[in-house]
């Protein structure tokens, strides 16, 4: 039992709630947006036409300005470099065919000055053009990793309590 208690104490220490994202992924997920279909109400404008004697309905078709739509308007994807790398947060980036998982610190005309997650002594500075821009990676937290640690952690509580009581 003990050796099943330490198996389970080192596999939650591997795990992590965050992934990490290229922008392809993040545009693969199609997003779902309800059209109002803009039918004009032909009774409404009947009775509108007949309380107004002076005003044709052709007058009141000819006024009316249909509304845009902001749900279709596409959202700017930053194309710079140094747009997509923004100072304090999280990415995994290839640098000549080694990967790394860096803090951005600044950005000094055209290098990437960022530290090793979690070393701060271990700063590194990369030229934009010698990272890999179709494999900038953003951390993203990650529900339902998330979820799934939470439902093991219950799990093995449930499991401790019953091998307890039994």
């Amino acid at each position: 039992m003990k050796n099943y208690f330490y198996l389970l104490i080192v596999s939650f220490s591997v795990i992590s709630c965050y992934t990490y994202r290229t922008n392809e992924e993040k545009d693969a997920k199609p997003q779902e947006t309800k059209e109002i279909p803009t039918k004009p109400n032909v009774i409404a404008e009947k009775e509108i036409a007949n309380t107004l004697p002076n005003v044709s309905s052709v007058d009141s078709k000819s006024t009316r300005k249909p509304k845009a739509d902001k749900s279709k308007t596409p959202v700017p994807k930053p194309t710079n470099i140094q747009e997509r790398l923004e100072a304090n947060k999280y990415f995994k980036i290839e640098v000549g065919d080694k990967s790394y998982k860096i803090q951005v610190d600044k950005w000094e005309s055209d290098t990437l000055v960022a530290h090793v997650i979690h070393k701060p002594k271990k700063i590194l500075k990369f030229h934009k053009n010698q990272i890999n821009q179709a494999t900038i990676a953003e951390r993203r937290f990650s529900q339902p990793t998330a979820d799934i640690i939470t439902v093991v952690a219950y799990a093995a509580v449930g499991v401790g309590i019953w091998a307890l009581v039994k």
